[in-house]
């Protein structure tokens, strides 16, 4: 059954991706760990021309990269329980939107978007969802993997660095700001 309305669920129930599909809603949400998080509603104008910007950097660096792949939201990225089957929707609890991801294994992409950890993540962060950036989707990209991972702070003008450890722990590789060159 499609599901139109954010009202036709329980907001403290658990859902798989298998229920995220029959989702039609106008609200744009993410799935965590089985539960809904309502997203913001369209990022700022300053969100927006860092992103473009971003991306267009980044497009230009990767473009002859094969099989370097570059995608911005919205964008799809179902991670898993790595304890579980890769190929059963049913297991799978976790659908993020990233601001900009990058992803090195063309394995991973499917119709639907990005099945596993990008390889580097970026967000930026908005008024109002520092917290669900900074704290769960940094837990949640540790330990699913994701090598590289940057929190982009727009009214600081500055951008928090992570990369994944030997010991699949994010590391602070730095803060640069300004010129600074990343």
């Amino acid at each position: 059954m499609i599901i139109t309305s954010l009202s036709q669920l329980d907001l403290d129930g658990t859902y798989s991706y298998a229920d995220y599909l029959k989702w039609r809603f106008k609200e744009s949400v993410e799935l965590i760990r089985g539960k809904i998080f309502k997203m913001l509603p369209a990022p700022s104008v300053k969100h927006q021309e860092i992103s473009r910007q971003l991306c267009k950097e980044l497009f230009n660096y990767f473009d002859r990269k094969n099989p370097y792949q570059v995608f911005s939201a919205p964008f799809d990225v179902r991670l898993y329980d790595k304890k579980k089957s890769l190929n059963a929707i049913d297991d799978i609890f976790t659908v993020v939107q990233p601001d900009i991801c990058i992803i090195c294994d063309k394995n991973k992409l499917d119709t639907k978007g990005c099945l596993g950890a990008p390889d580097f993540i970026i967000e930026i962060l908005s008024l109002g969802n520092s917290k669900r950036e900074m704290k769960i989707k940094f837990e949640l990209y540790e330990e699913s993997g994701v090598r590289e991972y940057w929190l982009v702070y727009p009214y600081e003008e500055s951008i928090t660095k992570f990369i994944l450890n030997e010991k699949d722990k994010f590391e602070y590789a730095g803060q640069f700001a300004n010129d600074d060159i990343i």
